[in-house]
């Protein structure tokens, strides 16, 4: 199923609109205040110059020295005391399961990183949304105000791991990162969480499941495709096949449970009809990662 750039783009304003309500909590790993007039000894973003080094994907080209480039044909970026300054990374999921057939779950997703991303700002933080396609591509646009964000397409064919493999994205050390998707893909959670993880000061895994998800209704014979791959199957959906599927749910749920407890992120649960309905993402204030602006 496809969603239209329009939808997405109205979930973009829903969500900033919401989180202008909202700010992160800051954990104390991610270096305390938020103003930038603190130092660390890594290189940041304050005005003391500290040297060169080469250029990677997805920094700032704001600090890209192009007469470096003039002269040597080479990229290199100038670095600077670090600024303690909180930021916060949000890989949204973009493959088609998150745009399940009669579902709005891809409007709820897209709204979620808005909404995350206005909360950061609202705590002193920067930002930086990640998108799946030809593996996880910084999301154009400003950060911090959806407004500016294209829309994904939410048509990705390939699992989140697939994509972290072909291309990972440059994670801020010590930043709060999120991971929205329904977390619906073959695999050990450890292939993304371990990633997830790495000089992580938080780590908030958030699966955004629709209640076709969660329920499927019992229609009889079904033909059922795959959103990754496209496969068909043809099969009988009554209660003993229901009873599976939820088995099956709750397996694959707590698989991820254990992988987060592992390796020490937060999972936290949204129903796409509730968050739409009312724009409160309950799970995340019962487990402080927002707090009131």
């Amino acid at each position: 199923m496809s969603v239209s750039a329009a939808t997405i783009q109205d979930a973009f304003r829903r969500g900033a609109a919401a989180g202008a309500r909202y700010a992160l909590a800051v954990p104390a790993e991610a270096g305390g205040r938020s103003d930038g007039r603190r130092t660390g000894p890594r290189s940041g973003r304050s005005q003391d110059f500290r040297d060169f080094r080469d250029y990677h994907p997805g920094d700032d080209l704001r600090w890209v020295d192009w007469a470096v480039y003039a002269r040597s044909d080479r990229l290199s970026v100038r670095v600077f005391e670090e600024e303690v300054c909180p930021h916060a990374d949000i890989v949204l999921d973009t493959s088609r399961s998150m745009a399940l057939a009669e579902t709005r779950k891809a409007e709820a997703a897209a709204g979620l990183a808005a909404l995350l991303a206005v909360a950061a700002a609202n705590a002193g933080f920067s930002a930086c949304v990640w998108t799946d396609g030809a593996g996880l591509m910084r999301l154009p646009g400003t950060p911090t105000r959806p407004e500016t964000w294209p829309s994904p397409s939410f048509d990705g064919r390939t699992s989140l791991v697939e994509q972290w493999r072909a291309q990972p994205p440059t994670l801020r050390r010590r930043g709060v990162r999120f991971l929205i998707s329904d977390l619906l893909w073959p695999g050990e959670p450890a292939a993304v969480l371990q990633h997830l993880g790495n000089a992580a000061a938080a780590v908030h895994v958030v699966q955004v499941l629709a209640e076709a998800d969660l329920r499927p209704a019992d229609h009889g014979f079904l033909r059922v495709a795959d959103s990754e791959t496209g496969q068909e199957l043809d099969l009988f959906l009554d209660a003993s096949a229901r009873q599976q599927y939820a088995a099956a749910l709750a397996m694959h749920r707590a698989a991820w449970d254990e992988g987060c407890r592992r390796y020490r992120a937060s999972l936290h649960g949204l129903v796409v009809e509730d968050l739409l309905l009312d724009g409160i993402p309950t799970d995340l204030l019962r487990g402080g990662v927002l707090e009131g602006a």
